[in-house]
């Protein structure tokens, strides 16, 4: 027996026959140590096996046989955790290097699974459902100012969830599965958390930013935005355009304001050049605030179009973490 408070066996009598048969029946609880391997957890199944034989006698003066192929499980007591599969029973004979008597013994091997129920909708379950609240974070406009903080919280909720892994199980050099998905979507969530502050500062470039470059609006703009099913973002590129045309017709209507030069050249033409100058100095502001303009939408295009990407590839990797994690468990 493995217990350190073994008191040794209870006195019962002793059947005598009278053909010369002595049978004694000592009723024991022996508890025994077995070597866990929780790599499967919750999802794990587990082989204990317990060896009768004797320390002192050889088999020459007692030979140990078992009756049955598998233990008597008649009175087992059904368990809320483990669930027996079976108990098959081997008999082995073991020669020493010391003596050449032969030591037999009986080996049962307990075969044991774990009833995951409890697990799969207390742990597993609400980790799955909470790993897909994470690329959901790349679909809040960025403006609403809960991006950062969607995922800082979804990343404290797995961090809780671990902790009760941890506690429920034993301690073990092997990780276990459920621990691997949650150390694989806590990464997961920490590396969206951190795309998600490097796209805000995308979003949030000011109209001292600098134009997008072409290589990023050929491949964001056109093709990822297209793969993305991404359309009318931002301003349409066609109003910019206009703003020219409009101040190359007012150009040319103060190039006749100059010509009528043929009157008095005194206080009419000197106020017609400075109201040309006032409206050219308008002009040059409303070009400038356009561009600006122009570079921030074209800028918030790019945030829009990397958010909904990195969505649908988050997407895809919780939901073959998922897949992956079930699969090995079955």
């Amino acid at each position: 027996s493995a217990d350190d408070h073994f008191g040794g066996s209870m006195e019962t009598n002793v059947v005598l026959r009278s053909d010369g048969h002595v049978m004694w029946d000592s009723p024991a609880i022996t508890k025994s140590s077995c070597k866990v391997d929780v790599s499967y957890f919750p999802f794990d199944g587990q082989r204990c096996r317990l060896t009768f034989g004797s320390w002192t006698y050889n088999g020459n003066q007692i030979d140990l046989r078992n009756r049955l192929d598998t233990g008597d499980l008649t009175d087992f007591v059904e368990n809320v955790e483990w669930e027996v599969l079976g108990m098959p029973a081997t008999r082995n004979v073991v020669t020493y290097g010391c003596c050449s008597e032969p030591y037999p013994d009986v080996t049962y091997t307990l075969l044991l699974r774990r009833r995951a129920s409890f697990y799969i909708f207390n742990l597993l379950l609400p980790c799955i459902m909470v790993s897909f609240l994470a690329p959901l974070g790349f679909y809040l406009p960025a403006d609403s100012g809960e991006k950062v903080s969607l995922g800082v919280t979804v990343l404290l909720a797995l961090t809780v969830f671990q902790l009760l892994v941890a506690e429920s199980m034993p301690p073990s050099e092997s990780v276990p599965l459920i621990g691997k998905y949650y150390i694989a979507t806590m990464t997961m969530i920490t590396a969206s958390t951190a795309l998600t502050i490097f796209i805000m500062n995308i979003h949030h470039c000011g109209p001292g930013a600098r134009p997008v470059p072409p290589w990023a609006r050929r491949l964001i703009l056109h093709h990822m935005a297209r793969l993305c099913c991404v359309y009318e973002v931002g301003e349409s590129c066609k109003s910019p355009r206009r703003a020219p045309g409009r101040q190359t017709g007012g150009g040319d209507a103060g190039g006749p304001g100059e010509s009528p030069g043929e009157g008095d050249a005194g206080t009419g033409l000197c106020h017609h050049d400075s109201l040309l100058r006032n409206v050219g100095y308008i002009a040059g502001c409303f070009r400038r605030h356009r561009a600006a303009q122009r570079r921030t939408g074209e800028w918030k295009k790019v945030a829009k179009v990397m958010d909904r990407f990195f969505m649908w590839v988050f997407f895809l990797m919780v939901f073959l973490m998922s897949v992956l994690v079930l699969g090995k468990a079955a």
